[in-house]
């Protein structure tokens, strides 16, 4: 199947899909189709499976665009303004990512919740215990807050990222917490107590900007109610 991705603040990803080629997505995501794409809901994979896709952000039915004839469309956008970014698994074990940034993938990718390795990454790393596998072949298609930036990781090497702006990472990348260090560092930093340490070999998707942090400033910048 083709694909391109279009737009700068809230991108689309349109599919161009010939007869019995199927993408599947979470439920609410697409933005326009042709009138010979079928659209099956089911909970992919069981309602157990549907059930933990849930506590990861995602939700309990999956919709599965199939095209009937030649030459059809299909497209999904991103839910707040950011990037859509491809990512192809046919030469990788797998990759983890955080709650929500799962968009659509191909038949052939397979979408699972995991549990983060260690207590402390769960409790503190921001997202929860719940994070998403990505295994398979195929392109899936990852959703960013604000802008992507790819790193590569060599073998040891480690950089430190507010949890936040963490979106996948390769399977071969070691995934824990760290304190921030310093009292007054953690009083007045404005960082938080935590941040997420990934350690290689592997490649990392990091966002530019945090979508929760963003509506959390936006809150705190509305008038108070009125009580009359």
């Amino acid at each position: 199947m083709e694909y391109n991705i279009s737009g700068k603040t809230v991108p689309s990803v349109e599919f161009k899909l010939n007869r019995g080629e199927s993408i599947y997505t979470q439920s609410g995501s697409m933005t326009w189709k042709s009138p010979n794409v079928r659209m099956e809901t089911n909970t992919k994979g069981g309602l157990m499976k549907g059930l933990t896709r849930m506590l990861s952000g995602d939700s309990l039915f999956m919709n599965t665009y199939t095209a009937e004839s030649d030459n059809q469309v299909v497209a999904f956008s991103t839910t707040v303004p950011g990037s859509i970014i491809p990512y192809d698994l046919s030469n990788s074990r797998g990759i983890i990512a955080q709650k929500g940034a799962f968009l659509c993938a191909e038949e052939s990718v397979d979408l699972q919740v995991v549990l983060t390795k260690k207590f402390s990454a769960g409790l503190f790393g921001g997202e929860g215990f719940i994070l998403q596998e990505m295994t398979g072949t195929g392109n899936v298609f990852l959703e960013i807050d604000g802008d992507e930036v790819i790193k590569e990781l060599q073998a040891g090497e480690s950089i430190l990222v507010d949890t936040g702006n963490v979106v996948a990472f390769e399977k071969s990348v070691q995934y824990e917490i760290e304190t921030v260090s310093g009292f007054k560092n953690i009083l007045f930093g404005g960082e938080g107590l935590f941040l997420t340490k990934l350690t290689g070999p592997g490649k990392i998707i990091l966002q530019s900007m945090n979508f929760n942090d963003m509506a959390t400033r936006i809150i705190n910048m509305m008038p108070p109610r009125s009580n009359n």
